[in-house]
C-alpha cells in the first residue's frame, strides 16, 4: 500500500521498530526490506495454485510484509515461529469439551458494523469459542476468514473490558470465570491474553479487509487524514450533489441555470442562492407500452406512494391497456462510452425522486430543470482520475446485470457523478482505502434499492441485495460523500496496539506453507454450497485494488465454472484435509454453517469425516439479525448451526493403526470419544439429553470413522456393540458416560427441574424412531394415542424415503407392556405422576390393566435383542434392494434408509464393496446427496475399488 506523505512521517516518528528479531529505524524501512523479500520469492509462489491475478507491482503495493501479503505468504513459517516462542509454556494436558452452548451475538457492535460483506460473523461470538478451545498466546486458523474478525476476536480476548462485556468475570490474575450452567455459580473457564491468528483467505478483497481490521492503527491519526481528505474532496466534487429548494424562486433557479453553464464546479460559491445538499436521488427504469409503443416511467405507472406499494397490475399513461411488468419491453439507450470507447447499449434510466437537506430539515421533490442541467455538466466532463474499467466475468451473479440493465464493465455500476467523487478519494485518500471498499461494491453503485412498502409508505434506502449483483427498478443513487462521511465515523474505535494476527491470500487447500501441528484451535465459516459466489460478487472491489481472484480453487457450485456439488464437496475435503494436518492432535475445529440444502450440509459433514475429524456436537449460533434473505424467504434459516469436531489424540491414531485385536480398538475409540463430548448441557432448570451420547449415534460415530479410514468394520454388530457398550460404561437417562463423568453429571442433573430434548423434525425412519422415543420417554402410552401426532409429524417425510408403519416401528424398536410381566418402571413413575389414585400406592391389579398396551423405550440392556431383531428385518429388506439392483436396469425408487445404511454396513464389513456401488448407483442421486452415511459408504466403496 503507498502511504501518503503525512502517513509516513508520523511512521517515521516512532523510531526503531521491531520486526521477525529484526531492528529497522521506521516501518518505513521494515516495510521496504520486507517488500524486496517478497517480491524476491514471488516467481516460486507464482507455482502455488489459486495465486492472484495480478501485477506484481500490484500485489507488492497493496501488500504490507511480514504480516499480510495480497498472496501467499512465505514468511509465515517465521511469524509462527516467533509466536510460539513468546508463548509461555504449559505441561497441562489439553482437554476440551466441545463448547455446546447455544451462541447469541448481535450484529451492533460498532467494530463489526465498521466495513461490510457478503457473510460475517460477529467477533463476539468467536470470542467466546476462541477462549473456550484456547490458551493466551495460543495460534488460531481461518482459513475462510473473510473479513477477518476471527483475528479481531483473538486479539479481544487480550481485553479485559471486552471480554466482560460477554457476561464473563476476570479476576486479578486474569483467571475468566463464567456462570453459563448455574447463575449463581462461577467456574473458571479461561485465562485473560491475546491469541494469534493466521487469517487466510482466497479473495484479495476479503484479504485486504481482514488485514485493515488487524492492523495496528493511530484511530486518531486516522480520524484527521480521513477528515481531511473528505474536505478536499467536498470542496472540488460537491457541486454534484447541489439542488435548489422546491421553494426556490424563478429567478433563483434562473440564476443558478446560468452559473452551472458558465462554471459547473463554481456554482457553490454563489452564496446569495439557497443551496440544498442532496441526500439521494431515486431513478426508475423506463419501459416501452407493447400496445402504444410509449415510454413509461415504471415510478410514475407503477408505484402507488398512497399506499406505499408497486401495484401489480396498472394502466399504461398513454393508452390505459392494463399491463404487468412481464409484460413490459424495456426501453434502450445507445450511447458513446469514453471510458472504454465503445458504444454501449445501456437500459433507460431517469431521476425521479431527489431527498434533499437545507439546514438541519429534509425534504424531497421532482427533479426540475436545474437538477437535469446538473447531470448533463457532469456527464458532459471527463473524470479526471483513474477508475477501474474491467469488464465484468460470465458468472451467476453477473448475468442479471448484463441482461437486465446492459452493465458489462465494472464502471457502468455507477453513477457519473458517484464514479467521480470515489475516484478523487481513491486518488487522494491512498494509505486508507479501506474505507472505500466499504462503500464501492455495495450502498455507492446502482444496486442500491429503494423500498416501498404499506409499512413505510415514504420509502427508504434499504441497500443491494445480500449475496447478489441484482440491479432494482428502483434505485438510489446516495451521496457518496455522506457515505464515505458514515463509513469514518463507523471506524473510529481502538484497533490492535501490535501484529498478533498473519494474513495470507491462497485457497484453503494449499496456503503455500505447511503448519503440521503447530495450530491450537480451527474457527472456519466456509463457503456454502451456491450460496454466495464470492468472486463474482468481490470483482468490483478487487478492480479497485488491481489484483483479482483466482477462482479455479475455489470451493462452490457454480455452472459457469463447471462445478457441480461433488466438485464442491472435493474442494471442501481438500481443505479439511489442510486444516487437520495443521491442528494439534487432540484439538479442536468449530465450523459455522448456514444453508438451507440438506445435500450442501452432508457435503461438508462428509469432507469433514474424510479429512479425519469427528463430530462430537452441534448447536446454534444466532445472529439475531438475518441478513436480507434471511428475512425474506422461508427457506433460508436465520440461525446458523455450529459443527464442533476434534482432531483424534495421537495415542488414539497409533493405537488405532495397530493391527491385531481389532475389536479392541473399538473400546480405544469410545473412551476417548466419550472425553471429547459434553458431558452436562443446560441451564435455567433445564438439562438436555446429548444425542451424541446415546448407543446408537455412538455406534454410526465409530461406523463412519472407520469408514474415513478406508479400513474394514470390527466384526460387532449394531446390537452387539450396544450390549457391550452399556455393559462396560454407566448409562444415565440414554446416554453413556465414562465413570468419572457420570458422577458429574449425576450432580448437576440433581439440580435442574426437567430434562428436556431437541424438538425434531421428521424426515426418514431414523428420525421418526427418534421422535417415537421422545414421546414415549416423557410418556408411556398405547397405539392409538400415539397415532395421530405421528400422523402429524411424517407430513414432510423425505420424497425417496419408505417409511415403514407406525406399528412396525413401534415393534422394532420399542417394547409393550402386556400386562402380565412386572410393570416397568418408567411405567409405574408416569401413572403416579399423572394419575393421583396410582400415587404412593403399590402396583396394583388395577394399574396393570391401566398400563397394558403402553409402548415404553426400553432399559439399554434389554434394548439389544430389539436391535438385533431390527437387523434381521432390516437386512431382509436391503437384500431385496440388492436383488432388484442385480437384475434390473431401473433405479430403485423408495427405499428405507435404515435398511440401505444396516445393509451398508455388513457389506463392510465383509469388504463387499462392489455390492455397495451396485446397489449404490441405483439409488436416486438426490437421496444419496441428503444422507451423509449413504453418500459416505459409496463414496468410500468406490475409492477402495479403484
Amino acid at each position: 500500500m503507498a502511504w501518503d506523505l503525512e502517513f509516513e512521517q508520523d511512521k517515521k516518528k516512532k523510531g526503531p521498530v521491531t520486526c521477525l528479531g529484526m531492528v529497522f529505524e521506521s516501518e518505513e524501512a521494515r516495510r521496504t526490506y520486507f517488500t524486496e523479500e517478497l517480491k524476491k520469492k514471488l516467481p516460486e509462489l507464482k507455482q502455488i495454485e489459486g495465486f492472484p491475478k495480478g501485477r506484481d507491482e500490484d500485489i507488492l503495493e497493496l501488500s504490507d510484509p511480514p504480516y499480510y501479503t495480497a498472496c501467499p505468504n512465505p514468511f509465515l513459517q517465521q511469524i509462527v515461529e516467533e509466536w510460539e516462542q513468546e508463548r509461555s509454556q504449559n505441561d497441562q494436558p489439553y482437554l476440551r469439551e466441545p463448547y455446546a452452548a447455544d451462541v447469541s451475538e448481535g450484529k451492533n457492535d460498532p467494530i463489526y458494523n465498521a466495513h461490510s460483506y457478503h457473510t460475517k460473523v460477529p467477533h463476539k461470538a468467536i470470542m467466546r469459542y476462541i477462549l473456550h478451545y484456547t490458551n493466551p498466546g495460543d495460534i488460531v486458523f481461518d482459513g475462510f476468514a473473510g473479513t477477518g474478525m476471527t483475528g479481531v476476536a483473538a486479539q479481544l480476548c487480550g481485553d479485559r473490558k471486552t471480554v466482560e462485556s460477554l457476561g464473563y468475570r476476570v479476576e486479578e490474575d486474569g483467571t475468566i470465570l463464567s456462570n453459563e450452567d448455574d447463575e449463581t455459580v462461577w467456574k473458571p473457564i479461561s485465562k485473560l491474553g491475546v491469541r494469534h491468528a493466521i487469517l487466510n483467505d482466497l479473495s484479495p478483497a476479503a484479504s485486504f479487509i481482514a488485514y485493515n481490521y488487524n492492523t495496528p492503527t493511530d484511530p486518531q491519526l486516522f480520524q484527521e487524514q480521513a477528515e481531511q481528505v473528505l474536505r478536499e474532496v467536498e470542496k472540488e466534487c460537491g457541486w454534484m450533489y447541489a439542488t435548489l429548494p422546491s421553494y426556490a424562486t424563478e429567478e433563483q433557479r434562473e440564476k443558478a441555470l446560468e452559473a452551472l453553464r458558465n462554471h459547473p464546479q463554481s456554482i457553490l460559491e454563489d452564496t446569495s442562492l439557497p443551496w440544498a445538499k442532496i441526500n439521494y436521488t431515486v431513478w426508475s427504469d423506463v419501459f416501452v407500452c407493447p400496445n402504444c409503443s410509449h415510454e413509461i416511467i415504471f415510478w410514475e405507472a407503477a408505484v402507488d406512494k398512497e399506499q406505499g406499494k408497486v401495484q401489480d397490475e396498472f394502466p399504461c399513461p398513454s393508452c390505459g391497456v392494463q399491463l404487468t411488468k412481464k409484460k413490459l419491453e424495456r426501453a434502450w439507450v445507445t450511447e458513446y462510452d469514453d471510458a472504454i470507447h465503445e458504444t454501449v447499449r445501456h437500459a433507460k434510466q431517469v431521476p425521479v425522486l431527489i431527498n434533499y437537506s437545507i439546514g438541519k430539515r429534509r425534504e424531497e421533490k421532482i427533479p426540475d430543470a436545474f437538477d437535469w442541467a446538473l447531470l448533463n455538466a457532469i456527464n458532459s466532463q471527463p473524470i479526471p482520475y483513474w477508475f477501474p474499467t474491467d469488464r465484468m466475468p460470465e458468472g451467476y451473479n453477473t448475468k442479471q446485470p448484463q441482461e437486465s440493465h446492459g452493465i458489462t464493465h465494472v464502471h457502468q455500476f455507477y453513477t457519473k457523478r458517484n464514479l467521480w467523487t470515489i475516484s478523487a478519494f481513491w486518488k487522494k485518500l491512498n494509505a486508507y482505502k479501506w474505507l472505500i471498499t466499504s462503500i464501492i461494491s455495495r450502498n455507492a453503485t446502482k444496486a442500491n434499492r429503494y423500498v416501498i412498502n404499506k409499512h413505510n409508505p415514504q420509502g427508504r434506502v434499504n441497500g443491494p441485495l445480500t449475496g447478489t449483483l441484482y440491479i432494482p427498478s428502483e434505485q438510489v443513487e446516495q451521496n457518496v460523500l455522506d457515505l464515505l462521511r458514515d463509513r469514518q465515523r463507523r471506524m473510529n474505535f481502538e484497533r490492535n496496539s501490535q501484529f498478533s494476527s498473519a494474513v495470507v491470500t491462497a485457497p484453503c487447500q494449499n496456503i503455500g506453507i505447511q503448519l503440521k501441528s503447530e495450530i491450537s484451535y480451527v474457527f472456519i465459516d466456509p463457503p456454502f454450497g451456491k450460496n454466495i459466489m464470492y468472486s463474482e460478487l468481490n470483482f468490483i472491489t478487487e478492480s479497485w485494488l488491481r489484483i483479482k481472484t483466482d477462482n479455479r480453487p475455489e470451493a462452490i457450485e457454480n455452472e459457469t465454472q463447471q462445478k457441480d456439488l461433488d466438485d464442491y464437496q472435493t474442494l471442501m475435503e481438500q481443505s479439511m484435509r489442510f486444516v487437520y494436518d495443521q491442528l494439534k492432535p487432540g484439538h479442536w475445529m468449530t465450523i459455522e454453517f448456514n444453508n438451507s440444502h440438506t445435500a450442501v450440509w452432508n457435503a461438508i459433514m462428509q469432507s469433514v469425516q474424510r479429512a479425519g475429524f469427528i463430530v462430537a456436537s452441534v448447536s446454534i449460533l444466532d445472529k439475531l439479525h438475518g441478513g436480507i434473505k434471511a428475512m425474506t424467504y422461508s427457506s433460508v434459516t436465520n440461525k446458523d448451526l455450529v459443527v464442533s469436531a476434534y482432531k483424534p489424540s495421537n495415542s488414539m491414531a497409533i493405537y488405532m493403526g495397530k493391527l491385531p485385536h481389532r475389536n479392541e480398538k473399538i473400546w480405544s475409540f469410545v473412551d476417548d470419544h466419550l472425553r471429547h463430548l459434553p458431558v452436562f448441557v443446560g441451564k435455567r432448570g433445564q438439562a438436555q439429553i446429548i444425542e451424541e451420547r446415546k448407543p446408537r449415534n455412538i455406534y454410526d460415530q465409530l461406523v463412519a470413522y472407520y469408514i474415513s479410514l478406508g479400513r474394514p468394520l470390527p466384526i460387532l454388530t449394531s446390537a452387539d456393540f450396544q450390549s457391550e457398550l452399556v455393559r462396560r460404561y454407566p448409562v444415565r437417562d440414554g446416554m453413556v458416560f465414562m465413570e468419572d463423568q457420570v458422577t458429574e453429571y449425576d450432580q448437576k442433573k440433581q439440580l435442574v427441574k426437567e430434562l428436556v430434548q431437541v424438538e425434531l423434525f421428521v424426515s426418514n425412519e431414523s428420525t421418526a424412531i427418534d421422535w417415537l422415543r421422545q414421546r414415549l420417554l416423557s410418556k408411556p402410552q398405547p397405539y392409538h394415542d400415539l397415532q395421530p401426532d405421528f400422523m402429524k409429524s411424517i407430513q414432510h417425510v423425505n420424497k425417496y424415503e419408505r417409511l415403514p408403519e407406525l406399528l412396525e416401528l413401534l415393534e422394532q424398536n420399542f417394547l409393550k407392556y402386556d400386562g402380565e410381566e412386572e410393570i416397568p418402571n418408567q411405567i409405574i413413575s408416569y401413572l403416579r405422576a399423572n394419575y393421583h389414585n396410582f400415587r404412593g400406592t403399590e402396583v396394583t391389579r388395577e394399574m396393570r390393566q391401566k398400563a397394558k398396551g403402553f409402548w415404553y423405550v426400553p432399559d439399554p440392556r434389554k434394548a439389544a435383542d430389539l436391535e438385533k431383531l431390527r437387523e434381521r428385518n432390516l437386512w431382509r429388506e436391503f437384500e431385496h434392494y440388492r436383488d432388484e439392483a442385480k437384475t434390473s436396469s431401473k433405479r430403485l425408487q423408495m427405499c428405507r434408509t435404515e435398511a440401505l445404511k444396516s445393509g451398508f454396513k455388513r457389506l463392510w464389513m465383509e469388504q463387499k464393496y462392489a455390492d455397495i456401488v451396485l446397489v449404490g448407483d441405483k439409488l436416486p442421486p438426490a437421496m444419496v446427496q441428503e444422507d451423509i452415511f449413504l453418500s459416505q459408504f459409496i463414496n468410500n466403496a468406490k475409492s477402495l475399488m479403484r
